[in-house]
């Protein structure tokens, strides 16, 4: 068995002082290989750095909505040439967050927007971030006609009608360790129905971890216990769940093969 943690954070502080543990442990859960999402400069820099550090490493890389108030030309230059390294696989995390206050709904939006024209032009798949703004995320992503390029909504946290509509303007949906909280029975309902070729799995490490670990800081290696989650409620083997969400993402990111 091999799993593929399409979202992580092993750039972060968090993971400073044992990382190689860390990715040990991971390799012993079974997962192979891990997306290290960067969302601002310093993150987007070791992003970088890992993926060329680590073989089973791939950067995903842009500008988080809670960070929408500091983009600059700059930063948007710097990120366009970054966008072009060879194990740059996608483009985000990107989108709106309403729950934290630190820019507004207009100058989220503006910066989305931009990502996305930016992702259209380096044909690159994008990795949403949602929270508390599931209307305008999805609004915008039709808006902009997304199907073109296609992305992930990224820690899906949503029922099973919204998966739908998703999933109608070509996005893949994404579950991290949410899915195995005692009060996420929609997600365990959307985990059920989502159709085989456009799910993946993740762990937003080190954020969300899942049972029997909440609360504690999550690791990629627990992204077994997401696959375990999602093969239960679809009456399955880890083993297919966890071959079927390797396979999209090998896909959706256009990794060679062998």
């Amino acid at each position: 068995m091999k799993i593929f943690d399409t979202h992580t954070h092993l750039n972060v502080e968090q993971f400073s002082q044992d990382l190689d543990q860390v990715i040990q442990r991971a390799h012993q859960l079974e997962v192979s290989d891990f997306a290290v999402v960067g969302f601002d400069q310093k993150t987007i820099e070791k992003a970088l750095q890992l993926s060329q550090d680590y073989p089973e490493i791939y950067a995903i890389i842009g500008w988080h909505p809670t960070e929408a108030a500091n983009y600059t030309k700059a930063i948007e230059d710097q990120l366009i040439k970054d966008l072009t390294l060879p194990k740059v696989v996608a483009m985000g995390e990107m989108g709106l967050d309403y729950y934290w206050d630190t820019a507004t709904p207009q100058e989220q939006e503006r910066v989305f927007r931009r990502q996305i024209a930016i992702a259209r032009e380096m044909k690159l798949p994008i990795s949403i971030h949602n929270r508390d703004a599931t209307e305008d995320v999805y609004r915008i992503l039709k808006d902009e006609k997304i199907y073109d390029i296609g992305g992930i909504m990224h820690s899906y946290g949503g029922d099973v009608e919204y998966m739908k509509r998703f999933l109608d303007l070509g996005m893949h949906i994404s579950f991290s360790g949410v899915t195995t909280f005692k009060k996420s029975e929609q997600v365990r309902q959307a985990a059920k129905e989502v159709p085989k070729d456009r799910y993946l799995v993740e762990t937003d490490a080190p954020y969300l971890a899942p049972v029997p670990y909440r609360g504690k800081r999550n690791e990629p290696g627990y992204t077994r216990y997401v696959v375990e989650t999602i093969a239960q409620v679809r009456q399955t083997s880890p083993e297919l769940v966890a071959q079927e969400t390797w396979d999209n993402a090998a896909r959706l990111f256009r990794l060679e093969t062998s």
